[in-house]
């Protein structure tokens, strides 16, 4: 978003990047170990590959070991020897479980154990010698900050890549603002529900209509020790130390934000969506079959859309972390079952918190030919797929891109982090969301499925809406686009280290 583009518009080929300097760039690219974080620094890493780089990707050993066994990537380099696969201990105990971690444990682990393995990695890459360009480059998630001290003890160039929106990336960088004003931690748990979270915050640039509650979910503690909201802060401010910010976003969508952001930060590149990108540049395919999931697809999805009518499918997808009661996915079922609209349901095998989701007898009978259930889907082809019309989801920054991109209206029920803050936007600045209540209502839940998904005043506004920025999020990922252009801007900076 800042600065002049270097770079006309055009289609790119892979052919560019052999002209390249003798000496290759190698970017060491480490994601946090959270499906929502792994899968956009992946396609980040994937771009970076085609224009030259090599790239070593590095995740943690439980994640490099659930990718293997849902069959993501391979355990060689065979498909592309440019694009390694490393991985180092996050700390904690050993586990095979396919589910994902507790977050507050795996941040604090984080904080305390991974920076020496990190050293001793980046170490060794640097004395591999032969062919082996040492590190030019350390691309890190915002939220492992701790790379920031290993690059300036190996005095190695690091950027920071923020996976949120601009706005949650904005209400985490105002939390240490929050906690000087008294406003977080709270005083009782009673300000949860009693209306203290609807206090208006008029104060952070670039953000209107804001109140307490649509900030980053971890303000909602009583606990000034609480490890997420010290965590999130910690790991916000120090992003300005970085040399630059990269996010997965547009320009037309949060610009206000990103105007205020630029103030505060070191340089911003803004290249989102990341998947329109790697769209417009003929990605080889020993790159495209690299995946992403930590869970194993069924792509039966895709064949079970395209049987029905377009637009006549509610996409139910709550994310890689949400988890509720059995009472909640309970609700949530008849409230589908009961707005008699087709629906296609992602249940992981461990979204309900406990134990295994258990459906009523009922609901699976009624619901029989109109409905389908899995334990995880390509999204993006679902989102894009044209029989999907609506999408109840948990508005994780990742999933509100892929239905923008989709050109899909959005029903939010917001779980943690800057969720809250995603929903917040999409239903009062973008115009292309609704939300659901946190005390999940059959009834309600029903009432609004109909009203995304019919012909009334508000689903057609929706859908005009979202077929709206669909068209602006293409316009910024085609060559000559802010976003192409910014990814251009942004090679141009790496390979400079």
């Amino acid at each position: 978003m800042q600065g002049g583009a270097r770079r006309g518009g055009r289609s790119v080929a892979m052919g560019d990047a052999s002209r390249q300097p003798e000496k290759k760039p190698h970017a060491v690219c480490i994601p946090y170990p959270a499906q929502g974080h792994v899968t956009p620094m992946m396609k980040l890493a994937k771009l970076l590959r085609f224009y030259g780089f090599r790239i070593t990707f590095v995740n943690t050993h439980f994640n490099h070991k659930r990718l293997l066994r849902s069959g993501a990537v391979v355990p060689s380099e065979a498909a592309d020897p440019g694009f390694r696969f490393e991985s180092i201990p996050d700390g904690l105990p050993p586990s095979e479980t396919d589910a994902t971690q507790d977050v507050p444990s795996l941040c604090d682990s984080i904080s305390k154990h991974v920076l020496p393995p990190f050293l001793d990695l980046l170490r060794r890459l640097n004395a591999d010698g032969g062919d082996e360009p040492p590190v030019s480059c350390i691309v890190s998630d915002g939220a492992m900050s701790f790379t920031l001290d290993a690059a300036r003890e190996l005095r190695i160039p690091e950027v920071v890549f923020w996976t949120t929106s601009a706005c949650g990336f904005m209400g985490y960088l105002h939390y240490q603002r929050l906690i000087d004003r008294g406003l977080t931690p709270l005083k009782h748990e009673s300000d949860i529900t009693n209306g203290f979270l609807d206090t208006p915050i008029d104060w952070v640039p670039g953000m209107k209509n804001m109140r307490l509650r649509d900030f980053p979910s971890f303000i909602r503690t009583t606990d000034r020790d609480d490890i997420m909201l010290n965590y999130a802060n910690r790991e916000a401010q120090r992003a300005a130390i970085a040399t630059a910010v990269i996010l997965n976003t547009f320009d037309k969508l949060e610009g206000p934000v990103l105007e205020a952001m630029a103030a505060i930060l070191p340089q911003i590149y803004t290249v989102g969506p990341l998947s329109l990108l790697l769209q417009h540049h003929q990605i080889p395919d020993a790159l495209v079959s690299l995946r992403s999931n930590l869970w194993k697809e069924e792509s039966g999805c895709l064949e079970w859309l395209d049987g029905r009518a377009p637009g006549s499918v509610v996409y139910v997808n709550f994310g890689s972390v949400t988890v509720m009661s059995n009472e909640q996915l309970v609700e949530f079922a008849w409230g589908l079952a009961d707005s008699e609209y087709e629906f296609l349901w992602v249940i992981r095998p461990d979204l309900v918190r406990g134990h295994a989701a258990v459906l009523p007898a009922e609901f699976v009978e009624k619901t029989r030919e109109s409905g389908m259930l899995a334990s995880w889907c390509p999204q993006e082809e679902v989102l894009g797929h044209a029989a999907v019309g609506g999408f109840l989801t948990h508005s994780g920054w990742n999933s509100t891109l892929e239905s923008i991109v989709g050109g899909v209206p959005m029903l939010s029920w917001p779980f943690f982090a800057e969720q809250q803050t995603n929903c917040r936007y999409a239903c009062t600045e973008w115009g292309n969301g609704m939300e659901i209540d946190n005390n999940v209502r059959r009834e309600e839940v029903e009432g609004l499925i109909r009203e995304l998904m019919g012909n009334g005043e508000k689903g057609s506004e929706m859908r005009r809406r979202a077929a709206g920025w669909k068209e602006e999020a293409e316009r910024a990922a085609q060559p000559g686009g802010s976003s192409f252009l910014n990814l251009a801007r942004l090679v141009d900076l790496l390979r400079s280290f």
